[in-house]
């Protein structure tokens, strides 16, 4: 490493940093050259070479000292013998934090230990929450590394690219990081899909040729037009990137010579209102494409991102997309919240752009708190990173940004996550609309709740954001947990009481011996274990109350069944093998991480427990019961018009409702399997006693012995 490289970065720093700034950059040089010394990259070149390319990228940006600084030093805690105190004590807290930060994200392996690499983002998340400039580093660490990805093997190289082209691209895209987004988009799909690059490439250069006297001839024309009007603009042209070539060839199943809009161009003014007079000019000189155009300026995307697109209809049949922004727009697109720690004491766009990042870093926190693990995570910062395509309206008429295909429900939490958890149906431009609805540009959304309501598994079938989705998961995990602890309390209580030991005399240190040997935190988590099936009561119970000798006694002697009320929620199931309901004889089957399941006495499956007492508790039907419960009828008919409706009516009148209902036929007969909701054996007979004065229905009876029957589905 030559020391005009070093003198190449800080003249290029000299352009906005103090003199004093200078300095301490050129300090944190050597002193990292030093650090580095005798240690070369795969490319053969002095190690040094990095962090001074990573500094330039972030010079290039405006960042302030600390960041350029923190750039230099950011891999002498990883690869060196420094440790943070001594970056500490001689450059500060801010740059040892930022250099702890991006350390901690190093070796992140992409798709080889999911766990690992989900874990590394986590990390990331955390670090950048604290101070977004730990990102900006890594992203400029990132498009270094990616631009000497040569010499890597094949392997390594396609999964850092994929990586890049999944994570970190779509991530400095969410903070307005245009360039960088641009180009590690580029390198990702060069290095991903090396010889689709090489393809579009070649053809691209083709199509260059073939269009660039047009292009040039509609450059000027937009020039001369605005120059008439009295705008004051500056035009460029540019190609479309070949990965969003790519994109839009892919999604759209089109070949490359459909691809038509592969050239754009740009025009940047001096305010606002000469955009949208620009923008009326261009209509007069070329034919707008109807739903095509997107006001960004009065609506900015998430990442702060203000400009008029639109596509024209140009000469020749050639569809021209076109931007229009003012000059400060376009410095925000470019460096995004980066300009913050430049521009900070003067803009507020660029005070309201860090505010919204600090939001969205804020939301993904809370993500990251709902997630039970690294790769569910890492599943919702996928969604999230991706900019918002569908902009809605509160009823106060403020602007939420959410990704394409984002429902009512997504909505809701968009707003709040207790608004999500209450939501009980939604108005939509002041009308009635399902919660599993997808949103359109331009909706008004009214969120209605309850105090009572609880979010519905089947949200997660068709929310779209990883918030919404997290939450939901998080809600449920937590009622499961809960409930499921109360029970297990029950269960080990159910197996104390039944050798005559009162619970209560268990004493503190008893339990905390117990919970430190079963490997959990809590005693509220080991009850919860119980009920999952993943401890045994009785085992817990010797080991709880080793000095009563009482517990040497067979499991079989308990008395002291446990009462089953079916409003336990998902702590206990209820067998689909044999439906059991209230007055059925019934028994407790614990189920390694299904908890306890309900089946009855006559059930063959458990039968195949008897030997294995351990996993049979004893349970009964509580008094107090208000609950349905699923029971299965099978009923053989004769083929006659309307007597599924009859069948209908019937079971309606005797107050039971129809969860499903599944056909097989035959030239005379028509096999039909119900399965409803009853009260109990009473209400069941109640409705059997009904059905049978249906003089169609040949054969009825319950099934409860697991016997299952295919028939083809059919609705009423």
């Amino acid at each position: 490493m030559e020391i005009s490289e070093a003198d190449a970065l800080i003249s290029e720093a000299s352009r906005y940093l103090k003199p004093e700034e200078l300095k301490l950059l050129s300090c944190s040089y050597y002193f990292s050259q030093h650090a580095h010394q005798g240690q070369f990259r795969r490319t053969g070149d002095t190690y040094i070479s990095h962090p001074v390319a990573v500094a330039k990228i972030l010079c290039g940006l405006r960042l302030d000292v600390l960041t350029l600084v923190s750039a230099l030093l950011h891999d002498v805690v990883e690869d060196t013998n420094i440790s943070k105190a001594e970056l500490r004590e001689n450059f500060g807290e801010t740059v040892a934090a930022l250099v702890d930060g991006v350390s901690k994200l190093d070796k992140i392996e992409f798709q080889t230990q999911a766990d690992a690499q989900a874990e590394n983002f986590r990390k990331m998340l955390l670090a950048m929450a604290q101070d977004v400039r730990v990102i900006l580093i890594k992203l400029a660490d990132r498009l270094h590394n990616m631009r000497t990805l040569d010499v890597m093997r094949t392997d390594k190289k396609k999964r850092i690219a994929r990586e890049t082209l999944e994570i970190y691209a779509p991530i400095a895209h969410r903070l307005g990081l245009n360039n960088i987004y641009q180009e590690l988009q580029e390198l990702g799909f060069q290095h991903t899909y090396p010889n689709r690059y090489k393809v579009l490439t070649k053809a691209t250069k083709a199509a260059r040729g073939n269009r660039r006297e047009v292009v040039s001839k509609i450059l000027e024309a937009i020039k001369q037009k605005l120059l008439n009007a009295g705008i004051d603009a500056i035009v460029t042209g540019r190609e479309k990137h070949l990965y969003s070539i790519y994109k839009k060839m892919s999604e759209k199943q089109l070949s490359f010579s459909e691809v038509l809009d592969i050239y754009a161009f740009r025009v940047l003014v001096k305010n606002t209102r000469s955009c949208y007079a620009a923008l009326g000019v261009l209509h007069g000189l070329y034919k707008p494409i109807p739903g095509k155009f997107k006001d960004y300026i009065a609506i900015p995307k998430p990442n702060g991102y203000q400009s008029l697109h639109n596509t024209l209809l140009g000469p020749y049949g050639l569809p021209l997309e076109i931007q229009i922004r003012t000059f400060e727009m376009h410095r925000i697109a470019e460096t995004g919240v980066a300009s913050h720690w430049l521009y900070k004491s003067s803009d507020n766009e660029d005070n309201d752009l860090h505010l919204k990042t600090n939001q969205w870093l804020k939301s993904l926190l809370e993500t990251l708190s709902d997630s039970s693990d690294s790769v569910e995570f890492l599943e919702h910062l996928k969604i999230d990173i991706f900019p918002g395509d569908v902009y809605v309206f509160t009823p106060q008429g403020k602007i939420v940004a959410l990704p394409r295909g984002s429902t009512v429900v997504d909505f809701a939490y968009a707003i709040h996550t207790d608004v999500g958890n209450c939501c009980v149906a939604a108005k939509v431009n002041g009308e009635n609309c399902p919660l599993r609805y997808k949103l359109k540009n331009g909706d008004r959304v009214e969120i209605l709740t309850a105090p009572t309501a609880k979010p519905n598994p089947g949200w997660l079938s068709y929310v779209n954001t990883g918030r919404a989705r997290s939450s939901i998961r998080h809600f449920l995990r937590t009622i499961h947990y809960d409930e499921s602890a109360e029970l297990g309390e029950r269960l080990l209580n159910q197996v104390l009481l039944s050798f005559n030991i009162l619970p209560e005399t268990i004493t503190p240190a008893q339990w905390d011996k117990l919970v430190k040997d079963s490997g959990v935190k809590t005693p509220k988590a080991l009850f919860a274990e119980i009920a999952l099936g993943k401890q045994f009561p009785v085992v817990v119970a010797k080991r709880l109350t080793a000095p009563y000798e009482a517990l040497s006694e067979a499991f079989s002697t308990n008395n002291n069944p446990i009462s089953i009320l079916g409003t336990e929620g998902m702590a206990i199931q209820f067998a689909k093998c044999c439906y059991p309901i209230p007055g059925d004889a019934i028994a407790g089957l614990i189920k390694k991480d299904h908890g306890l399941v309900i089946h009855t006495q006559d059930c063959s499956t458990v039968s195949k427990y008897l030997k294995n007492s351990e996993n049979l508790l004893s349970v009964c039907w509580g008094n107090e019961i208000s609950n349905t419960f699923q029971s299965v009828i099978i009923m053989t008919v004769v083929n006659q018009r309307g007597v599924l409706a009859r069948v209908a009516a019937e079971i309606a009148k005797v107050g039971s409702n129809i969860d499903d209902v599944e056909l097989e036929n035959d030239d005379n007969f028509t096999n039909m399997r119900f399965i409803l909701q009853v009260r109990s054996r009473k209400h069941l007979a109640q409705i059997m006693r009904e059905l049978r004065h249906i003089r169609e229905i040949v054969k009825l009876s319950r099934v409860k012995t697991g016997i299952e029957h295919k028939y083809h589905r059919s609705s009423i």
